[in-house]
């Protein structure tokens, strides 16, 4: 299977679509004036018996819109050919229109306005003297097939102003822009980053694993991350992706072939948290509080399937919370376990202080390489957190299930100051059913042990590519999502 990426990497030409009341026209010009680009909106490209036919009400067909696209595509090429650049908006509601309007031209970025079925209707309602009625809006929203991971799209949300619409499209936008736009894609240990901000909270996700760097409340960070500027150690909330933790020997067998993933934990012999963390995912929406980052895992020694990944970083007045998406793109079965590695910290020099409470009835005993030997209740052994309690000189690298989960809601896990004045929860959603607990006993460097705790959700357990145990499989198609998040509290 192929696996080559087509964004351009300095777009001369972005294509903007949307339905009708997405802002299109609106957000066209502003990124043609930003950018100093010329700009067309498909509309013009209309022929009067088409604007007649949307005037009276009546939608237009298949073969209605085929010579437009066509004036619109060779437009693009006249464009393209003589070296110019250009903002051009068109609905492009299906995959077929998109796909006539960006095939064979590599120079095409495409933008997706996204917005709500109750944003659009009120814009519309507001809208006098278009020949485009709101009544339409049905038609539109029936025929709208939205952009794939295939066509490397930019999704901007439009719940606000046009003015930060263009700016979160420029953000986004690879390559050197026109009017110094910092790039995308920018040098350092870590590539770029972005900074989410909501009232006392901020959080910051470079693009390197689609990490997640830093989380701040009030001043006061909950996250023991790395510096700007810094290599990631540790593990430091990276994404681990298509399983966590280890494998061991690095082999398994999968549909009744014999795979070996490369040794990446070599002392261990095991394969470590997966084939994600050192690769530079792409930005694909944002706004002041959320972003959305997506890479592709390709076929590779020892994993040879297909996978469209996604996360979602996102502040809101219950704190962070984030999601992780993966799709088989490929054409046959793929093993798929998912997991992610923050390190939380209530403002202790050490852990010993800090009070944990893991709502878990079970731990997965190990072996000296960090391998499964055997599940067994948590009842009598000193692993028992379902009582909040210090942690002590307790040394965790412990993965805990059979988890105590709120009615049709997440469980919790929680560490807390031991003033019980101020904390942090670790949501566990969707997907989540083990939690990785570590102290940080064996990292290479004094400085990080036991300074903070590692609460690591998972979809399965340490080498289930081996044991099976909870490992998901995804279909061709299918998707599997693993939710998780923070809640701060005492920190206001």
């Amino acid at each position: 299977m192929a696996c080559e990426a087509t964004t351009p990497a300095r777009p001369t030409l972005l294509l903007v679509i949307g339905v009708a009341g997405s802002g299109k026209s609106t957000v066209g010009r502003l990124l043609a004036e930003r950018l100093g680009w010329a700009y067309r909106d498909a509309d013009d490209f209309h022929s009067e018996a088409d604007r007649a036919k949307m005037a009276a009400g009546r939608p237009l067909t298949d073969s209605d819109r085929r010579p437009w696209l066509e004036a619109i595509g060779a437009w693009m090429d006249r464009t393209i050919a003589a070296g110019g650049q250009a903002v051009v908006t068109c609905s492009a509601l299906k995959r077929d229109y998109r796909n006539g309007l960006l095939a064979g031209r590599p120079e095409v970025l495409l933008v997706y306005l996204h917005g709500s079925r109750e944003l659009l209707e009120s814009r519309l309602a507001a809208r006098h003297g278009h020949f485009f009625p709101a009544d339409l809006l049905d038609s539109q929203l029936a025929a709208l097939q939205e952009p794939e991971p295939d066509e490397h799209p930019l999704v901007v949300e439009i719940d606000q102003s046009p003015e930060a619409v263009v700016a979160a499209v420029l953000s986004l936008m690879p390559g050197e822009s026109a009017v110094g736009t910092p790039p995308a894609w920018c040098p350092g240990p870590t590539g770029a980053s972005w900074r989410l901000v909501r009232g006392e909270q901020s959080a910051v996700v470079v693009q390197l694993g689609g990490t997640l760097r830093e989380y701040v409340v009030n001043g006061r960070p909950l996250l023991d991350g790395f510096s700007a500027g810094s290599a990631i150690t540790g593990g430091r909330g990276q994404l681990l992706v298509p399983w966590p933790n280890r494998v061991g020997d690095g082999r398994y067998r999968f549909d009744d072939r014999s795979l070996q993933l490369p040794l990446t934990e070599v002392e261990k012999s095991n394969a470590i948290h997966g084939l994600l963390r050192w690769t530079l995912w792409k930005p694909l929406a944002r706004t002041d509080d959320s972003v959305l980052l997506d890479t592709t895992l390709c076929p590779q020694p020892g994993y040879p399937f297909l996978l469209d990944v996604r996360v979602e970083y996102r502040l809101g007045p219950d704190g962070l919370s984030t999601a992780v998406r993966a799709t088989n793109t490929g054409t046959e079965p793929a093993p798929y376990g998912v997991g992610q590695h923050p390190y939380l910290t209530v403002g202790t020099d050490l852990v010993d202080s800090a009070v944990l409470t893991v709502p878990a009835r079970y731990l997965l005993r190990t072996d000296d390489r960090g391998l499964p030997v055997g599940r067994e209740p948590v009842d009598g052994t000193p692993y028992d957190f379902r009582t909040a309690r210090p942690i002590g000189e307790l040394r965790l690298d412990t993965a805990f299930t059979g988890l105590d989960r709120l009615p049709d809601g997440p469980a919790t896990v929680r560490l807390a100051h031991p003033s019980g004045q101020h904390g942090v929860d670790l949501r566990l959603g969707e997907g989540t059913r083990w939690v990785q607990v570590y102290t940080g006993d064996t990292l290479p460097e004094a400085a990080e042990r036991r300074r903070a705790v590692a609460v690591e959700p998972m979809s399965c357990p340490p080498d289930a590519f081996r044991s099976g145990t909870d490992l998901t499989v995804l279909r061709p198609g299918e998707t599997h999502v693993l939710r998780w998040g923070l809640s701060p509290w005492g920190y206001s």
